[in-house]
């Protein structure tokens, strides 16, 4: 009998664990390898996969360390791959990153990082992924110039735009939601 209560109990904390999306693990749909996400496919708001969503990520975090990747650009990945698990194709996503001030260095090319910073620069291969997906990414010319960094220094899948302030008001105008990071 106290076999089986004993095994009784056990699935009773267990299956509730299976059924859960979170004990499924972490997911990467649209960014492979970056902003990992939970799928919830029972979730109460989700994208539909027939609209077209516009948005433009105004990024200025900077990481704790050199060596670490951009918390906002895996912010930008963690979106990407939310609309993916809903099974919005990545054609209907029309995301934007603008990189301004304490985030202006993740938009350095590997060698010009490597000078600046003694490490490879962590974000190229999310930048790649980024823009693979189909994201459009700026880095603030203001921005580069405060930093004493050359426009030329910009990693080859980052455009360099006039400023960070006209990038997301010519965006806002046409539509797109802000989301700070």
């Amino acid at each position: 009998m106290k076999k089986v209560i004993s095994i009784l109990f056990g699935m009773a904390v267990l299956l509730p664990a299976l059924a859960c999306p979170a004990a499924a693990g972490v997911v990467h749909p649209g960014i492979r390898d970056f902003g990992g996400i939970h799928d919830l496919p029972h979730a109460a708001v989700r994208p539909n996969p027939g609209d077209t969503y516009k948005a433009i990520f105004d990024v200025t975090s900077r990481p704790d360390k050199p060596g670490a990747i951009n918390p906002g650009l895996m912010h930008v990945a963690r979106a990407v791959n939310v609309f993916a698990s809903a099974n919005v194709p990545l054609s209907h996503l029309h995301f934007v990153v603008i990189l301004h001030g304490g985030a202006a260095p993740a938009a350095l090319d590997n060698t010009h990082y490597r000078e600046e910073f003694g490490t490879d620069n962590p974000n190229t291969p999310l930048l790649d992924r980024l823009k693979q997906a189909g994201v459009k990414l700026y880095v603030c010319g203001q921005a580069m110039y405060d930093l004493h960094y050359q426009t030329s220094w910009a990693n080859p899948d980052v455009k360099v735009a006039l400023s960070a302030l006209s990038t997301l008001v010519v965006y806002g105008d046409k539509g797109y939601a802000y989301i700070r990071q």
